[in-house]
């Protein structure tokens, strides 16, 4: 199937942002499936993880959770799966992510009530997804809760010496042990003076502790969580909130995520996923609002394009497409049959996208 760049632009009136995904929303392709037949979106990431959406769920954040899953599963973004193992277990458990509009509607009680598989570890609902604050706590779950998912169906199967989320069982539940002051099997009121990790969540029971230890060490290795007011807003939870503190207060689990034996991803997904825009020849494409025409039929937008490349290079692309906040469609760029658009080093080309009735500038 051939890939589309997709720009995600979010048009505020003081500048353009924009997010890169190479990935297509096709329709579901198991729509005959009791558990996933209200599904209407669908992406396919890298061959081993799908992401399953509602029509009430806008195309941007659908490709933001795909951009997400394949950075995580690419961490190097060279379009390969980083750990074939991992590969081949996410492929055998079909895992994959729903996204549900709100919790408890009748898409999510029909498939909690006929999904029986083991590929499903945490689900994403249409308000916790935020793609211009890619894995920030408190606005944007889809790091955590992708990851959630890669290491319970991935991790602790194929590494269950390293990984494995019961008692005594693995290097990481002896490093939890540490980490929480002790071994518990319940929640401690209160947790021991010298713990770092005291989640308390009383409906979380070891291994699911054990899985949210792994998110809070991989993340915290990120740089996601290394901002004054998420260190104070997590502080409950997690004290070593970033790549220094967790090397000198978890220094067992610090070294388990760091091992290459694991290939666990140590880069912090930003939303953009697509290797062939992000090879070592193109650093970024520059968009500009030109102008907007709104006597010609259809109405159209012009847009500046200014490619920057380390060399000379030219990108070829299939269209772009404008979305609005809210991920739906203001304007597009006819696909062109049987070839592509191309941007050229040292060029400032124009492009022309024709308007859709959702754009309400008019």
């Amino acid at each position: 199937m051939k890939k589309i760049l997709v720009l995600l632009f979010s048009i505020p009136f003081l500048g353009i942002a924009q997010n890169i995904v190479c990935f297509t929303i096709d329709p579901n392709p198991n729509s005959n499936d009791p558990a996933l037949a209200p599904f209407t979106k669908y992406v396919d990431v890298l061959g081993c993880f799908s992401i399953y959406a509602e029509s009430t769920i806008s195309d941007a954040k659908v490709l933001h959770v795909a951009a997400v899953a394949a950075e995580l599963l690419d961490n190097n973004e060279d379009g390969i799966v980083d750990d074939p193992l991992i590969e081949a277990q996410l492929i055998s458990e079909n895992a994959l992510m729903p996204i549900f509009f709100q919790d408890g509607n009748s898409t999510m009680n029909t498939f909690a009530n006929n999904y029986y598989g083991n590929g499903v570890s945490a689900v994403l609902f249409n308000d916790e997804i935020d793609p211009s604050q890619t894995g920030h706590w408190g606005n944007d779950a889809t790091v955590e809760e992708v990851i959630h998912t890669i290491n319970h169906v991935g991790h602790t199967n194929v590494y269950p010496a390293a990984f494995s989320m019961q008692p005594n069982s693995s290097l990481m539940s002896d490093a939890m042990d540490v980490a929480r002051g002790g071994q518990f099997t319940s929640i401690p009121n209160p947790y021991p003076v010298s713990a770092w990790y005291h989640y308390d969540d009383y409906t979380c029971d070891y291994e699911c502790m054990a899985i949210e230890y792994m998110y809070w060490a991989i993340v915290s290795y990120m740089g996601i969580l290394d901002d004054p007011q998420t260190a104070a807003g997590i502080a409950n939870e997690w004290e070593a909130y970033n790549a220094t503190l967790l090397q000198s207060m978890d220094v067992l689990m610090y070294a388990l995520i760091t091992d290459p034996t694991y290939k666990l991803p140590l880069l912090a997904p930003d939303g953009n996923y697509c290797p062939s825009a992000t090879s070592p020849y193109c650093d970024s494409v520059e968009i500009n609002l030109l102008s907007i025409d709104t006597f010609s039929n259809p109405k159209t937008i012009d847009f500046e394009v200014i490619p920057n490349y380390f060399t000379n290079y030219t990108f070829d692309y299939c269209g772009l497409v404008l979305l609005d906040n809210n991920g739906d469609t203001l304007a597009y760029q006819p696909l062109l049959s049987g070839n592509v658009y191309g941007i050229t080093q040292g060029l400032t080309e124009t492009r022309t996208l024709e308007a859709t009735s959702n754009f309400s500038y008019f």
